[in-house]
């Protein structure tokens, strides 16, 4: 299977890594959920080519993930600012983070703290139950087919032949 096929699998998981999945789109969310807007905030702060940057937000634009807009007329230029569909992506750099704040800070501690406006506290990530509220094992979640799901035309194939 090519890369770019990844995206048509029955797989919310290839889906969204079809999106979001290299590490120059990640880190430009990271920095548009830290405030940042603007194209040159974005290239100094990552320091990736002009190039890259705007293929990977002309990406986002395309899949409604950022809005793009001028803030300037002469020169033209323009901000990025998350969508409703961006700023649901805020779970998944969460637990990126909780991922590399437990097991890749050289014994440092997180780099940087996340403080609940609401309550005024430090917190965790923590991923839990719709239904009930306990926080989510994995080893006691169930994976089952849901409606989207579709059998893959190698798995109809062997097992038509069985």
């Amino acid at each position: 299977m090519k890369w770019s096929d990844v995206g048509s699998m029955p797989c919310s998981v290839a889906r969204t890594l079809a999106v979001i999945g290299d590490r120059w789109t990640l880190l430009i969310l990271r920095n548009a959920f830290l405030g940042m807007r603007r194209f040159d905030e974005f290239q100094s702060q990552l320091g990736l080519t002009r190039h890259v940057l705007a293929e990977r937000l002309a990406r986002l634009v395309d899949e409604g993930i950022v809005v793009k807009s001028s803030y300037q007329e002469r020169p033209v230029r323009f901000e990025y600012r998350l969508t409703e569909k961006g700023l649901d992506l805020y779970p998944v750099l969460l637990a990126l983070t909780a991922w590399g704040d437990r097991w890749k800070d050289d014994g440092n501690g997180p780099p940087m703290l996340l403080k609940h406006r609401t309550c005024d506290h430090v917190f965790r990530p923590v991923t839990v139950c719709s239904e009930c509220g306990e926080p989510l094992d994995p080893r006691d979640v169930k994976p089952m087919p849901g409606p989207g799901w579709r059998v893959q035309e190698s798995e109809a194939t062997a097992h038509d032949a069985e």
